[in-house]
């Protein structure tokens, strides 16, 4: 007499945003120049940033007489990076990452000043300004030895950046809408088409191993095109 065991197995699924992206919905990223203040001594004195500094202060009025020297130790010039998600809405808050461009030591206890944040195409679409959340430190002895743990030059801002204009998308407008793959797969990109005609009763076509097309309207009675 032979037996046999039946073991039963979890069904795995899943979820179409884990495996899949919608084609033209993406984040888009962001990039400034600004000045951090307030550093404890762990600044830098380069010349990009006293010009920096200078302009600053030329917008708020003042005029630093020519030939001036300036004290900027507290000052650390930065770039600021941040992604605006898709179908970001104006007044909505983004984290910024703040990294030093010169030779300051630390970042740590610094404010970083209202600096606008483009994209590729030059426009602004945030301004940022904060206080820095800095991970790292550094401490030098008087022997002159010194220990670092992990990057004090590089701080980030929660929430630091408001966004001040939405990126155009004609996404509500298309014809049809493309699921593309994470991974190259007919089998799971024909699969995928099957699951969402018995569910949304549309018309979906694999046009690749990679590419899904699906009928914005989910309509039964119009075929989607294939590219």
């Amino acid at each position: 007499m032979i037996g046999f065991m039946l073991t039963s197995f979890p069904v795995m699924a899943e979820r179409i945003k884990d495996i899949t992206s919608i084609q033209g919905v993406r984040e888009n990223q962001l990039i400034g120049y600004g000045l951090v203040v307030g550093l404890d001594g762990t600044g830098e004195k380069t010349k990009y940033t006293e010009q920096t500094f200078r302009t600053m202060l030329a917008r708020f009025g003042i005029n630093v007489p020519a030939g001036s020297q300036l004290k900027l130790k507290n000052t650390a010039a930065v770039a600021i990076s941040a992604n605006l998600p898709a179908f970001a809405k104006k007044g909505q808050q983004i984290d910024v990452t703040v990294s030093s461009l010169g030779e300051a030591k630390s970042l740590r206890g610094g404010t970083l000043l209202m600096t606008p944040l483009k994209a590729v195409n030059g426009q602004i679409y945030a301004i940022a300004q904060g206080n820095l959340v800095v991970g790292g430190f550094g401490a030098q002895g008087a022997d002159g030895s010194s220990i670092t743990v992990n990057v004090p030059t590089v701080g980030r801002i929660p929430n630091g950046a408001s966004v001040e204009k939405t990126v155009a998308s004609d996404f509500l407008t298309l014809q049809f809408i493309t699921f593309n793959l994470h991974q190259l797969d007919f089998t799971t990109a024909v699969r995928l088409a099957k699951k969402i005609n018995q569910l949304a009763n549309g018309i979906s076509q694999t046009s690749s191993a990679s590419r899904l097309n699906q009928h914005s309207s989910f309509s039964a009675e119009r075929w989607c095109t294939t590219y």
